[in-house]
């Protein structure tokens, strides 16, 4: 009979298979697509003030509201939108992150028109490639990093909203901008690998 994998040390993460399979497949991974960035970028903005486990658990309702969050049907949404989506229990319920949401997808379509892919816009950040840290400790990981406050400000310049140094980089961390994986964790090495 083989034991559990070691894993990094998440509060509330022991036994929970939704949340061991999140950290386990997709924690870390390197995301190119810039659709599924903007996505991860909406739902930690979503997170501001919650446990990420709350969101995790409600993501497909958040991808059924948002359209699958195609920002091509997001930017067009309108009060009915805003009246659905306040309604919904699905999600979590503000108006705050509801707007940022939709103005994120306008901004995400009028970067593209402008020729500014946002997968290279945040890869561009780490030079194209993961930052591979190496903490064996979850007290060692940094709650934000010099360059997650570049990046943070960039996001802010550019008229994204939830988009502070601390959620820029656990997102950072979710989309695999940084291998934040613990190094006794058996994802650390396997993830490093996906870095190139």
């Amino acid at each position: 009979m083989s034991s559990d994998p070691i894993r990094c040390e998440w509060r509330g993460m022991a036994g929970d298979p939704l949340y061991e399979a999140y950290h386990d497949t997709e924690w870390g991974v390197p995301e190119r697509d810039s659709r599924a960035l903007w996505e991860k970028l909406v739902l930690d903005g979503f997170q501001a003030g919650l446990a990420w486990i709350t969101i995790l658990r409600k993501r497909e309702g958040f991808r059924a509201a948002f359209d699958g969050f195609d920002p091509e049907k997001v930017a067009r949404y309108g009060e009915a939108d805003r009246a659905r989506l306040m309604a919904d229990p699905g999600i979590v319920r503000s108006n705050a992150k509801i707007d940022a949401a939709i103005n994120g997808a306008c901004i995400w379509l009028d970067m593209r028109e402008r020729g500014e892919d946002f997968s290279e816009f945040l890869w561009g950040f780490t030079g194209g490639k993961p930052i591979q840290n190496d903490f064996s400790s979850i007290a060692e990981v940094p709650a934000q990093t010099p360059v997650a406050v570049e990046m943070s400000k960039a996001l802010k310049a550019r008229g994204f909203k939830f988009v502070g140094p601390v959620i820029v980089y656990a997102f950072m961390q979710a989309t695999g901008l940084v291998n934040d994986h613990l190094t006794h964790c058996h994802r650390h090495k396997p993830v490093r690998e996906l870095g190139g």
